[in-house]
């Protein structure tokens, strides 16, 4: 709430939630929102099956939005992806309105041919850059732990990132948000650094062309135009 008040926007403004995978890091207080303020809730029926632990809610605010799925709510198109991760069905999201698209991918071991074809060249895009893998290797990590995130069912190294990034960008491209930093294996630095000098080694401007932002998850970030 404190988040949303620093943005000048309300709880009530949030028309609808779309859940992206039951791992309790993109859950947590999902049910409690659904119940308070009667937000309704999408997700695919594996998710649902998943996510028993947001308790209760009620079924007029229980939809299935299954992967690969495109929806329309008032001017704006959704379609749903699936990505690569050790969730029951995990899937993102795309945003379109007036010619304009904005993407989320985050969560994913490693990009596909067809995720590329969901969010390239979108206006907007929030896009993992999870971990320094020399700082998770050297972490304190359980080495089961590190194999997870490493693996294709895990996260997006800040290299593998930018990699991939080189691919998606396209001439409508402007807004680039790193998400998704481990605290413990990153730092909103070497995100931004990995990125801007493996895109720049594309000649892709990241000074006039192409704005990358940082996020934290305890802050909110500014309002743009799209």
């Amino acid at each position: 709430m404190e988040n949303l008040e620093q943005i000048d926007k309300d709880i009530k403004d949030i028309n609808a939630i779309f859940v992206t995978h039951e791992h309790i890091d993109h859950i947590k207080g999902v049910g409690v929102l659904a119940r308070k303020y009667n937000i309704p809730i999408y997700a695919n029926k594996l998710t649902w099956d998943n996510m028993t632990k947001i308790g209760e809610v009620k079924s007029d605010l229980k939809f299935h939005f299954e992967k690969e799925e495109s929806k329309i709510f008032g001017d704006i198109v959704v379609n749903s992806f699936g990505v690569s991760h050790d969730a029951a069905n995990p899937q993102f999201y795309t945003f379109e309105c007036d010619g304009k698209r904005v993407s989320i991918l985050t969560d994913t071991g490693y990009i596909s041919d067809k995720m590329i074809d969901y969010v390239k060249d979108s206006n907007t895009l929030v896009y993992e850059s999870n971990h320094e893998e020399n700082v998770l290797l050297s972490g304190s990590y359980p080495w089961k732990t590190k194999q997870r995130i490493l693996s294709d069912m895990g996260h997006l190294s800040n290299t593998d990132s930018a990699n991939y990034l080189t691919r998606i960008i396209g001439d409508n491209t402007k807004n680039i948000y790193l998400a998704h930093l481990s605290k413990e294996n990153n730092t909103k630095e070497l995100a931004r650094m990995t990125a801007v000098t493996t895109l720049e080694s594309k000649d892709i401007d990241c000074n006039n062309r192409i704005c990358i932002f940082d996020t934290d998850p305890e802050l909110p970030t500014d309002i743009i135009e799209i």
